[in-house]
């Protein structure tokens, strides 16, 4: 993650029984969930400028437990997203998600990386 040039910190929760810890202030939750909305990483880049011109100082992001998130953990959540529609194990959604801010980071920084919708 050392490449991401934007504040990050990237740290391991206690486990909490899948309950997601209180946010600190100006900060926004995405929960990663099998049922979110599937973006694309354009999509996630953008959403991700949005907060942070805005004055988002944090984005967190929770990975549930086996039985997922609960209906008021999902409407407390400033976004739900999917990495497919299929379940991953954690350390394989972690990777993803890594590589999906690296992309973004690239995205907004016009950097040749991303390759989407070009001829």
């Amino acid at each position: 993650m050392k490449r991401v040039t934007w504040a990050q910190k990237i740290s391991e929760l206690p486990d909490t029984g899948g309950r997601t810890p209180a946010a600190a202030e100006n900060s926004r939750t995405v929960l990663l969930d099998e049922g979110g909305d599937q973006m694309s990483s354009l999509e996630f880049a953008k959403l991700l400028e949005k907060w942070r011109d805005g004055g988002v100082r944090e984005a967190r992001f929770c990975l549930g437990a086996a039985d997922g998130f609960t209906p008021e953990e999902r409407e407390g959540a400033d976004k739900v997203i999917a990495f497919g529609r299929a379940t991953w194990p954690h350390l394989m959604a972690r990777a993803m998600l890594a590589e999906q801010l690296w992309r973004a980071t690239s995205i907004i920084a016009n950097h040749p990386y991303h390759r989407e919708g070009r001829q």
